[in-house]
């Protein structure tokens, strides 16, 4: 069975701008804005689902999407690194930085490896040909995303570190468990053509 997954990273927030390490905050006055001026170009599905973090639920309810929790998609554990800025800890604690970036099996801030986190968004996407037969579309934030496109294509998990996913994108994949289609993310806008979606999934 072929199934559409589509995902839209959220808006910008302070935690975002400041490159923090899972800094989960709300989405501030400006990433409301833009949230809010995209909504008309979010494509519609039979399920929506959201990240639990309060930037995607934020996000999630400035489009006008009524979406459902699914823990499954929850941000990259990153342990006791958490809210901290990238920059403090590379210069706290560069060794486990490094090994961070370079061995996709190391979780030196206490959370989860970076395959654990592959592996984690990937179990949700390949329960999907079980589970869906419509679309669904997801509001997760950027590194879910990542790991979902390394998941898919089965590409080496360092790949991760070469995915940049912009605010307010639309990424879709396309296809079944060993056979997905990506569609690279798009800038959500009026312009792209996407109808606003029925709230009331």
């Amino acid at each position: 069975m072929t199934v559409q997954v589509m995902l839209i990273s959220p808006a910008l927030n302070a935690a975002l701008r400041e490159a923090r390490f899972d800094g989960d905050a709300p989405l501030d006055a400006a990433g409301i804005r833009q949230a809010r001026a995209t909504a008309a170009a979010v494509p519609a599905a039979d399920r929506y689902v959201c990240g639990p973090s309060e930037r995607c639920t934020g996000t999630a309810d400035a489009l006008g999407l009524r979406t459902e929790p699914e823990l499954a998609l929850r941000g990259w554990d990153m342990g006791r690194w958490s809210g901290q800025r990238l920059s403090k800890v590379s210069g706290r604690e560069p060794e486990a930085v490094s090994a961070w970036t370079t061995d996709s099996s190391a979780a030196p801030h206490g959370g989860e490896s970076l395959l654990k986190f592959c592996a984690r968004t990937g179990q949700w996407l390949e329960s999907l040909h079980v589970k869906e037969s419509g679309p669904v579309l997801g509001v997760v934030e950027p590194a879910v995303v990542r790991a979902l496109i390394v998941r898919a294509l089965a590409l080496p998990t360092e790949a991760f570190w070469r995915l940049d996913v912009a605010p307010l994108t639309l990424t879709a994949l396309n296809g079944r468990s060993g056979r997905w289609n990506l569609r690279c993310g798009q800038p959500l806008s009026p312009a792209a053509g996407g109808r606003r979606p029925p709230a009331a999934h």
